[in-house]
């Protein structure tokens, strides 16, 4: 029988390379705790770090992802950890893999390389997908380095989360002066890159990895990665989707019609999608943001490789529905079915 336990991330990540990524307050505890809930909810054995945990306290629900915090799941359980936390070669879950534990989530190398989101974009170009113009801006030469792209350009971390310190830049004086406020706060290490803006719409496509699904009652097997439906974006920020932790997403994103999704732009960006997700040999979904330009052509830009997974389990989240939840509910699904599938595919 699976006895299912969610961690969070407690604490932040190491700096990698002089690079950081930030930290989400509360470390995913509140999907997290959406998470665990519905699937309470809908019978599935949850193990929790209390008896009888609130559904007004997230941390009722979930473990902290510390070697103590894994063992305290196991030991009251568990044998299926669901990873709802930011991974890295060295996090404390490598030293519980074995044959009697199963994982829902991705691996941590996989997450520690790509999180780079200028190795993605090398790795992306080197297999012909169509990402936006970049360069590469290190903290030690930004003040004598040479621009290669044109203005309007978006600067943003080299492992940033969600639209955090990320900007659309007009001129070399904003640009100057973005990059020193980046450089100046520590939160993203020394290290950032600018890409060529897009003025085109911005959709967003959660990619699920190979397996076995249920969907409309019938199980159906993919070989290789499959795509959800498109979502687009709208109502952005000078020029940027806003932080879903200040804009809820239900209020500034819905999936595209029908007529839409059958578009020759739309089904090659997610095709091209789809072939990101296969060169990452990815084990749970990931979201990818892309953009297009003015003749209608799409370029991934951003590779998520933990998409958000809140969702309306309680009372006071009716309104947290995630990008991929609003695409799952576009072939028939609701959150539990979301959450079941992705549970299906525990390695």
């Amino acid at each position: 029988m699976k006895k299912v336990a969610v961690l969070y991330q407690y604490k932040v990540t190491p700096i990698k390379n002089g690079i950081q990524k930030p930290m989400k307050p509360g470390g995913y505890s509140d999907s997290g705790a959406d998470i665990a809930v519905e699937l309470h909810k809908s019978g599935v054995s949850i193990i929790t770090p209390f008896d009888k945990p609130d559904l007004n306290n997230d941390l009722d629900w979930v473990f902290p992802d510390t070697k103590q915090g894994i063992q305290l799941a196991i030991d009251k359980g568990a044998n299926v950890l669901w990873l709802n936390t930011i991974l890295y070669n060295e996090h404390p879950i490598i030293h519980f893999f074995n044959s009697s534990i199963k994982f829902v989530g991705q691996s941590p190398n996989l997450v520690d390389t790509y999180d780079d989101k200028w190795i993605t974009n090398q790795l992306l170009t080197a297999n012909d997908i169509s990402i936006p113009k970049t360069q590469f801006i290190s903290k030690k030469e930004v003040t004598n380095f040479k621009l290669t792209i044109d203005f309007p350009l978006v600067l943003k971390p080299l492992r940033g989360r969600g639209s955090q310190g990320v900007s659309v830049v007009q001129n070399k004086e904003n640009l100057d002066f973005k990059l020193t406020e980046l450089f100046s706060t520590n939160l993203y290490g020394d290290s950032a890159y600018v890409e060529q803006f897009l003025s085109g719409q911005e959709i967003t496509v959660t990619v699920m990895p190979p397996g076995n699904y249920k969907i409309n009652s019938k199980n159906q097997a993919f070989v290789k990665p499959w795509s959800l439906p498109a979502v687009k974006r709208v109502n952005h920020q000078n020029g940027i989707a806003p932080y879903n932790g200040v804009v809820a997403v239900i209020e500034n994103s819905k999936v595209l019609n029908q007529d839409e999704l059958n578009a020759k732009n739309i089904i090659e960006a997610c095709k091209q999608c789809e072939k990101a997700a296969m060169l990452l040999q990815i084990k749970a979904p990931i979201r990818i943001d892309c953009r297009a330009d003015k003749k209608g052509n799409y370029f991934l830009f951003d590779l998520n490789l933990k998409p958000n997974m809140t969702g309306p389990s309680r009372l006071h989240r009716q309104d947290q529905d995630s990008l991929t939840l609003l695409a799952a509910r576009a072939i028939g699904w609701n959150y539990f079915d979301l959450l079941n599938n992705m549970l299906l595919q525990q390695w």
